[in-house]
This record gives structure tokens, C-alpha cells and sequence, in this order.
């Protein structure tokens, strides 16, 4: 019988792998250094044009677990998958709506900014740094 090398390691995929995560990080460290204010960290300094931000905006939308989630939705669920995907569609700029021009009056550029400016400092970004990672941890385990 012909064995297979599934679960053996595989050095080309290892060499690929750790490559790609020191691309990352040098791209990181080089654009950290470049980075000065919270306006270039969270804005780019304003350099960025709207076909530009769209353009982010469209890839973060067109995810691969959007897409995944939604087509299993649609498999799974029939035409209410279909209206579960066009209501995450449409409630992503009434969102940003709600959202967008208080963060711009009061100058900053997180939710969770405009919370801890409002309230205790301390006890919303704990609660933001924990929600961001749970939620983080869950997308990256439905994309691996």
C-alpha cells in the first residue's frame, strides 16, 4: 500500500511560511518607523485617496470568511442566508454613518476612543483589547 505524507513535515511549506512572516514583520518594523502621530497610524497621514480607501474598505468586506460564510449560509439556509448576507451589506454603511462623523468631531479615530473619552480610561480599553482579541481569535480559527 502506498503511504502518504499527510501530518509528516513538509520543509518547502515551513521555509515558505517562516518567509512570509518575516516579509510581514519587515514591512511592520520599516512602516512603524515611519509612523509618528496617531494620524498616520490610524489615517496614513491623509495621504491615502478615496479609490484607495475603497479599495481597502472592499478587500476587508470580500474576505475569504465572508465569502465562506456566507456561501455556507446560503447552502445551509436557503433564500434566508441570502437576506442574512444582503443585511450585513446594508447595515455596513448605516454604520458607518452613525459612527463616522461623531469619531471625526471629536477628533478621534476608534470607538473605542470616543468611549474613553467619555468614560473611565482604563476599564474600556481593557474591555476593547479583550473583545478585539476574542473576536480576532474566533475570525482567524474560521479562516484557518
Amino acid at each position: 500500500m502506498p503511504t502518504t505524507a499527510l501530518g509528516q513535515p513538509n520543509a518547502v511549506s515551513i521555509l515558505f511560511f517562516f518567509l512570509f512572516i518575516s516579509i510581514t514583520l519587515g514591512i511592520t518594523y520599516w512602516a512603524a518607523k515611519r509612523t509618528k502621530t496617531t494620524e498616520h497610524f490610524y489615517a496614513a497621514g491623509r495621504s491615502i485617496t478615496g479609490f484607495q480607501n475603497g479599495l481597502a474598505l472592499s478587500g476587508d468586506y470580500m474576505s475569504a470568511a465572508s465569502f465562506l460564510g456566507i456561501a455556507g449560509l446560503v447552502a445551509l439556509s436557503g433564500f434566508d442566508g441570502l437576506l442574512y448576507s444582503i443585511g450585513f451589506l446594508v447595515g455596513w454603511p448605516v454604520v458607518m454613518f452613525l459612527i463616522a462623523e461623531p469619531l471625526r468631531n471629536l477628533g478621534k479615530y476608534t470607538f473605542a476612543d470616543v468611549v474613553a473619552y467619555r468614560l473611565r480610561q482604563v476599564p474600556v480599553r481593557s474591555a476593547a483589547a479583550i473583545s478585539t482579541l476574542t473576536v480576532v481569535a474566533l475570525y482567524l480559527i474560521a479562516q484557518m
